[in-house]
């Protein structure tokens, strides 16, 4: 790769937008619906989801990248589980 290229590409990836969340099929837990969606970036995918009971509704993003898009959304619903057992409704 020239040095042209290796400088383009550093300038080129910056202006990437992240790509949008791909929701997966929801799940129900203790009267609350975990639609889990794993944002692609660099390196992997993010945890992502949408916690949502009736009207309310809360984004769920960690920091945790995972190799695929299936092994992501399994610990995103894992950790949204957790995360309902410990807060409840004072989610939102």
């Amino acid at each position: 790769m020239s040095l042209f290229s290796t400088i383009k590409s550093l300038f080129s990836s910056a202006d990437k937008k992240p790509e949008a969340p791909q929701e997966l099929p929801s799940e129900e837990y203790h009267g609350f619906t975990i639609t889990p969606a794993p944002v692609h970036e660099d390196g992997g995918y993010r945890v992502n989801a949408l916690i949502t009971k009736g009207e309310q509704s809360h984004q769920f993003i960690r920091a945790d990248m995972l190799p695929s898009s299936e092994s992501c959304a399994t610990e995103t619903i894992r950790k949204a589980k957790q995360m309902i057992d410990q807060q409840g409704d004072g989610i939102f």
